[in-house]
Protein backbone atom coordinates (compact mmCIF):
# COMPACT_ATOMS: atom_id res chain seq x y z
CA UNK A 1 0.00 0.00 0.00
CA UNK A 2 1.31 3.44 -0.90
CA UNK A 3 2.49 5.60 1.98
CA UNK A 4 2.38 8.81 -0.06
CA UNK A 5 0.05 11.26 1.71
CA UNK A 6 -3.10 12.14 -0.18
CA UNK A 7 -2.87 15.52 -1.85
CA UNK A 8 -6.01 17.35 -2.78
CA UNK A 9 -5.90 18.82 -6.29
CA UNK A 10 -4.94 22.47 -6.17
CA UNK A 11 -8.02 24.67 -6.66
CA UNK A 12 -8.03 28.06 -8.32
CA UNK A 13 -8.27 29.69 -4.92
CA UNK A 14 -5.32 27.79 -3.50
CA UNK A 15 -3.28 28.45 -6.64
CA UNK A 16 -3.86 32.17 -6.19
CA UNK A 17 -2.84 32.04 -2.53
CA UNK A 18 0.22 29.96 -3.46
CA UNK A 19 1.26 32.61 -5.98
CA UNK A 20 0.76 35.42 -3.47
CA UNK A 21 2.69 33.58 -0.77
CA UNK A 22 5.45 32.93 -3.30
CA UNK A 23 5.52 36.65 -4.10
CA UNK A 24 6.01 37.46 -0.41
CA UNK A 25 9.09 35.25 -0.30
CA UNK A 26 10.61 36.37 -3.61
CA UNK A 27 13.80 38.38 -2.86
CA UNK A 28 14.94 39.31 -6.36
CA UNK A 29 13.43 42.80 -6.25
CA UNK A 30 14.78 43.62 -2.78
CA UNK A 31 17.55 45.88 -4.11
CA UNK A 32 14.97 47.92 -6.03
CA UNK A 33 12.71 47.98 -2.99
CA UNK A 34 15.55 49.29 -0.82
CA UNK A 35 16.32 52.11 -3.27
CA UNK A 36 12.65 53.08 -3.65
CA UNK A 37 12.11 53.01 0.11
CA UNK A 38 15.08 55.31 0.63
CA UNK A 39 13.78 57.69 -2.05
CA UNK A 40 10.25 57.84 -0.64
CA UNK A 41 11.57 58.45 2.87
CA UNK A 42 13.75 61.29 1.55
CA UNK A 43 10.80 63.20 0.05
CA UNK A 44 10.55 66.64 1.75
CA UNK A 45 6.97 66.17 2.92
CA UNK A 46 7.30 67.57 6.46
CA UNK A 47 4.02 67.38 8.38
CA UNK A 48 2.38 66.26 5.14
CA UNK A 49 3.80 62.80 5.74
CA UNK A 50 1.55 62.20 8.74
CA UNK A 51 -1.32 63.71 6.74
CA UNK A 52 -0.74 61.14 4.00
CA UNK A 53 -0.38 58.32 6.55
CA UNK A 54 -3.83 59.22 7.88
CA UNK A 55 -2.86 59.89 11.50
CA UNK A 56 -5.59 62.56 11.60
CA UNK A 57 -8.14 59.98 10.41
CA UNK A 58 -7.16 57.18 12.76
CA UNK A 59 -6.36 54.75 9.95
CA UNK A 60 -4.52 54.88 6.59
CA UNK A 61 -5.95 57.44 4.18
CA UNK A 62 -4.84 55.56 1.05
CA UNK A 63 -7.89 53.20 0.97
CA UNK A 64 -10.15 56.26 1.16
CA UNK A 65 -8.39 58.10 -1.66
CA UNK A 66 -8.45 55.14 -4.06
CA UNK A 67 -12.25 55.10 -3.99
CA UNK A 68 -12.35 58.10 -6.36
CA UNK A 69 -10.33 56.67 -9.28
CA UNK A 70 -11.81 53.19 -8.90
CA UNK A 71 -15.36 54.53 -8.70
CA UNK A 72 -14.81 56.87 -11.64
CA UNK A 73 -13.32 54.19 -13.86
CA UNK A 74 -15.97 51.62 -12.98
CA UNK A 75 -18.70 54.17 -13.75
CA UNK A 76 -17.00 54.95 -17.06
CA UNK A 77 -17.04 51.24 -17.93
CA UNK A 78 -20.78 51.07 -17.24
CA UNK A 79 -21.39 54.07 -19.50
CA UNK A 80 -19.19 52.54 -22.20
CA UNK A 81 -21.65 49.67 -22.40
CA UNK A 82 -24.31 52.11 -23.56
CA UNK A 83 -24.13 53.89 -26.94
CA UNK A 84 -23.88 57.67 -27.01
CA UNK A 85 -22.24 58.15 -23.62
CA UNK A 86 -18.65 58.54 -24.78
CA UNK A 87 -18.32 62.13 -23.57
CA UNK A 88 -19.53 61.35 -20.05
CA UNK A 89 -17.38 58.26 -19.75
CA UNK A 90 -14.36 60.24 -21.00
CA UNK A 91 -14.96 62.83 -18.27
CA UNK A 92 -15.02 60.08 -15.65
CA UNK A 93 -11.79 58.62 -17.00
CA UNK A 94 -10.18 62.05 -16.62
CA UNK A 95 -11.47 62.44 -13.06
CA UNK A 96 -10.02 59.05 -12.17
CA UNK A 97 -6.63 59.96 -13.61
CA UNK A 98 -6.54 63.23 -11.67
CA UNK A 99 -7.45 61.47 -8.42
CA UNK A 100 -4.91 58.69 -8.92
CA UNK A 101 -1.91 60.90 -8.14
CA UNK A 102 -2.69 61.75 -4.47
CA UNK A 103 -3.89 58.19 -3.86
CA UNK A 104 -0.61 56.83 -5.22
CA UNK A 105 1.47 59.25 -3.14
CA UNK A 106 -0.32 58.20 0.05
CA UNK A 107 0.19 54.56 -0.90
CA UNK A 108 3.93 55.00 -1.49
CA UNK A 109 4.37 56.83 1.84
CA UNK A 110 2.66 53.94 3.66
CA UNK A 111 4.58 51.35 1.63
CA UNK A 112 7.96 52.78 2.66
CA UNK A 113 7.20 51.90 6.33
CA UNK A 114 6.18 48.25 5.85
CA UNK A 115 7.91 44.92 6.43
CA UNK A 116 9.89 43.55 3.51
CA UNK A 117 7.36 40.79 2.75
CA UNK A 118 4.62 43.42 2.58
CA UNK A 119 6.77 45.66 0.42
CA UNK A 120 7.27 42.87 -2.12
CA UNK A 121 3.53 42.50 -2.60
CA UNK A 122 3.05 46.26 -2.40
CA UNK A 123 5.56 46.88 -5.18
CA UNK A 124 3.66 44.62 -7.58
CA UNK A 125 0.43 46.25 -6.41
CA UNK A 126 1.86 49.67 -7.30
CA UNK A 127 3.22 48.47 -10.66
CA UNK A 128 -0.15 46.96 -11.58
CA UNK A 129 -1.91 50.20 -10.71
CA UNK A 130 0.67 52.11 -12.77
CA UNK A 131 -0.23 49.92 -15.74
CA UNK A 132 -3.88 50.76 -15.11
CA UNK A 133 -3.08 54.49 -15.10
CA UNK A 134 -1.16 54.12 -18.36
CA UNK A 135 -4.04 52.27 -20.00
CA UNK A 136 -6.55 54.87 -18.86
CA UNK A 137 -4.27 57.67 -20.09
CA UNK A 138 -4.23 55.94 -23.49
CA UNK A 139 -8.00 55.56 -23.27
CA UNK A 140 -8.48 59.28 -22.64
CA UNK A 141 -6.09 60.18 -25.47
CA UNK A 142 -8.03 58.01 -27.91
CA UNK A 143 -11.34 59.49 -26.81
CA UNK A 144 -10.06 63.04 -27.29
CA UNK A 145 -8.92 62.11 -30.81
CA UNK A 146 -12.31 60.68 -31.64
CA UNK A 147 -11.23 57.03 -31.56
CA UNK A 148 -14.05 55.91 -29.32
CA UNK A 149 -13.74 52.16 -29.89
CA UNK A 150 -10.03 52.17 -29.01
CA UNK A 151 -10.75 54.38 -26.00
CA UNK A 152 -13.31 51.92 -24.69
CA UNK A 153 -10.96 48.98 -25.30
CA UNK A 154 -8.16 50.63 -23.36
CA UNK A 155 -10.64 51.46 -20.62
CA UNK A 156 -11.73 47.86 -20.17
CA UNK A 157 -8.10 46.74 -20.12
CA UNK A 158 -7.40 49.39 -17.48
CA UNK A 159 -10.30 48.15 -15.37
CA UNK A 160 -8.85 44.64 -15.55
CA UNK A 161 -5.51 45.95 -14.26
CA UNK A 162 -7.35 47.79 -11.48
CA UNK A 163 -9.02 44.53 -10.45
CA UNK A 164 -5.64 42.78 -10.24
CA UNK A 165 -4.21 45.67 -8.24
CA UNK A 166 -7.22 45.56 -5.92
CA UNK A 167 -6.66 41.86 -5.30
CA UNK A 168 -3.07 42.55 -4.30
CA UNK A 169 -4.18 45.47 -2.14
CA UNK A 170 -6.70 43.23 -0.38
CA UNK A 171 -3.97 40.67 0.28
CA UNK A 172 -1.83 43.43 1.79
CA UNK A 173 -4.62 44.75 4.00
CA UNK A 174 -6.29 41.57 5.19
CA UNK A 175 -3.81 38.70 4.93
CA UNK A 176 -0.65 40.70 5.71
CA UNK A 177 -2.39 43.18 8.05
CA UNK A 178 -0.84 46.24 6.42
CA UNK A 179 -2.42 49.35 7.92
CA UNK A 180 -4.22 47.42 10.67
CA UNK A 181 -4.07 48.47 14.33
CA UNK A 182 -1.76 45.87 15.83
CA UNK A 183 -2.68 46.89 19.39
CA UNK A 184 -6.44 46.62 18.92
CA UNK A 185 -6.75 43.29 20.74
CA UNK A 186 -5.29 44.56 24.04
CA UNK A 187 -8.58 45.81 25.60
CA UNK A 188 -10.21 42.49 24.75
CA UNK A 189 -7.45 40.35 26.29
CA UNK A 190 -6.36 42.13 29.48
CA UNK A 191 -8.66 41.31 32.37
CA UNK A 192 -10.16 44.00 34.58
CA UNK A 193 -8.61 45.09 37.84
CA UNK A 194 -5.09 45.74 39.10
CA UNK A 195 -2.16 43.56 38.06
CA UNK A 196 1.12 43.46 40.00
CA UNK A 197 4.10 43.57 37.62
CA UNK A 198 7.15 43.93 39.88
CA UNK A 199 8.91 45.85 42.61
CA UNK A 200 9.64 49.54 42.08
CA UNK A 201 13.38 48.83 42.11
CA UNK A 202 12.95 46.69 38.98
CA UNK A 203 12.17 49.82 36.94
CA UNK A 204 15.24 52.09 36.62
CA UNK A 205 14.35 55.73 36.00
CA UNK A 206 14.22 56.67 32.32
CA UNK A 207 14.70 53.14 31.01
CA UNK A 208 11.94 51.23 29.20
CA UNK A 209 11.14 47.88 30.79
CA UNK A 210 9.04 45.08 29.32
CA UNK A 211 6.53 43.21 31.47
CA UNK A 212 3.55 41.00 30.69
CA UNK A 213 -0.08 41.01 31.82
CA UNK A 214 -2.39 38.20 30.67
CA UNK A 215 0.25 37.31 28.06
CA UNK A 216 0.08 40.88 26.70
CA UNK A 217 3.48 42.67 26.59
CA UNK A 218 3.50 45.97 28.49
CA UNK A 219 6.00 48.83 28.34
CA UNK A 220 6.76 50.38 31.73
CA UNK A 221 8.74 53.61 32.17
CA UNK A 222 9.50 55.27 35.50
CA UNK A 223 10.39 58.94 35.27
CA UNK A 224 13.15 60.49 37.37
CA UNK A 225 10.49 62.19 39.49
CA UNK A 226 8.88 58.86 40.31
CA UNK A 227 5.87 58.92 37.99
CA UNK A 228 5.30 55.56 36.33
CA UNK A 229 3.77 55.11 32.88
CA UNK A 230 2.59 51.90 31.24
CA UNK A 231 1.54 51.31 27.62
CA UNK A 232 0.87 48.29 25.45
CA UNK A 233 4.36 47.30 24.34
CA UNK A 234 3.70 46.23 20.75
CA UNK A 235 3.49 49.24 18.41
CA UNK A 236 0.07 49.74 16.87
CA UNK A 237 1.70 50.28 13.46
CA UNK A 238 3.39 46.93 12.87
CA UNK A 239 3.88 45.49 16.38
CA UNK A 240 7.40 46.84 16.86
CA UNK A 241 8.92 46.36 20.36
CA UNK A 242 8.55 49.71 22.12
CA UNK A 243 10.63 48.42 25.04
CA UNK A 244 13.61 48.55 22.67
CA UNK A 245 12.79 52.10 21.62
CA UNK A 246 14.04 55.50 22.70
CA UNK A 247 12.48 57.39 25.63
CA UNK A 248 12.74 61.16 25.35
CA UNK A 249 10.66 64.21 26.35
CA UNK A 250 7.84 62.15 27.82
CA UNK A 251 7.50 59.98 24.71
CA UNK A 252 8.74 56.66 23.38
CA UNK A 253 9.85 56.15 19.77
CA UNK A 254 9.38 52.78 18.08
CA UNK A 255 12.72 51.33 16.93
CA UNK A 256 11.26 49.85 13.75
CA UNK A 257 9.57 52.69 11.85
CA UNK A 258 9.88 55.71 14.13
CA UNK A 259 6.32 56.14 15.41
CA UNK A 260 6.25 58.31 18.57
CA UNK A 261 3.79 57.78 21.42
CA UNK A 262 3.14 59.94 24.49
CA UNK A 263 3.88 57.96 27.65
CA UNK A 264 1.17 59.63 29.73
CA UNK A 265 -1.74 58.42 27.59
CA UNK A 266 -0.37 56.51 24.57
CA UNK A 267 -1.33 59.17 22.05
CA UNK A 268 0.48 58.80 18.72
CA UNK A 269 2.15 62.18 18.29
CA UNK A 270 3.94 61.11 15.10
CA UNK A 271 3.34 58.42 12.50
CA UNK A 272 3.44 56.20 10.62
CA UNK A 273 1.22 54.78 13.40
CA UNK A 274 -2.36 55.96 12.93
CA UNK A 275 -3.72 54.51 16.20
CA UNK A 276 -2.64 55.31 19.78
CA UNK A 277 -1.29 52.73 22.22
CA UNK A 278 -3.62 51.32 24.90
CA UNK A 279 -2.54 52.85 28.20
CA UNK A 280 -2.69 51.75 31.84
CA UNK A 281 -3.33 53.41 35.17
CA UNK A 282 -0.49 52.81 37.64
CA UNK A 283 -0.09 52.73 41.40
CA UNK A 284 2.44 51.54 43.98
CA UNK A 285 1.28 49.14 46.68
CA UNK A 286 3.65 47.75 49.30
CA UNK A 287 6.64 48.74 47.19
CA UNK A 288 5.28 47.01 44.06
CA UNK A 289 3.99 48.51 40.82
CA UNK A 290 0.43 47.62 39.86
CA UNK A 291 -1.33 48.53 36.61
CA UNK A 292 -4.81 48.30 35.16
CA UNK A 293 -6.10 49.05 31.69
CA UNK A 294 -7.65 52.49 31.55
CA UNK A 295 -11.39 52.53 31.14
CA UNK A 296 -11.33 54.64 27.97
CA UNK A 297 -9.06 52.05 26.38
CA UNK A 298 -11.36 49.24 27.43
CA UNK A 299 -14.72 50.63 26.35
CA UNK A 300 -13.88 53.79 24.40
CA UNK A 301 -15.16 56.17 27.10
CA UNK A 302 -13.28 58.59 29.30
CA UNK A 303 -13.31 57.74 33.02
CA UNK A 304 -16.04 59.45 35.01
CA UNK A 305 -15.24 62.08 37.63
CA UNK A 306 -15.44 59.62 40.52
CA UNK A 307 -12.99 57.21 38.92
CA UNK A 308 -10.63 60.05 37.96
CA UNK A 309 -10.76 61.30 41.54
CA UNK A 310 -10.04 57.80 42.83
CA UNK A 311 -6.97 57.58 40.59
CA UNK A 312 -5.70 60.95 41.80
CA UNK A 313 -6.26 59.88 45.42
CA UNK A 314 -4.32 56.65 44.89
CA UNK A 315 -1.48 58.53 43.20
CA UNK A 316 -1.30 61.08 45.99
CA UNK A 317 -1.41 58.45 48.74
CA UNK A 318 1.54 56.56 47.29
CA UNK A 319 3.50 59.50 45.96
CA UNK A 320 3.42 58.12 42.41
CA UNK A 321 1.01 57.70 39.56
CA UNK A 322 0.13 58.59 36.02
Amino acid sequence: MSTTPHRRPRTRQSRLLWLLDRLEREPRADAVIGALRKGVRALPLGDGRDLLHGRWLGHPVHPLLVQVPIGSWLSAAVLDLRPGRSRESGLLVGVGLAAAAPAALAGWVDWAELHRQQQRVGLVHALTNSVAVGLYAASLTCRVKGRGAAGRAYGFLGLTAVAVGGTLGGHLAYRQASGANHAEEVPHVVTEGWHRIGAVAEFPAGRPVRRSVDDVPVLVVRESGGTIHALAERCSHLAGPLSEGTVRDGCVQCPWHGSVFRLSDGWNVRGPATAPQPSFDTRITDGHVEIRLRRQDRDGQAPDDAEAGQRRTEAGAHGHGS
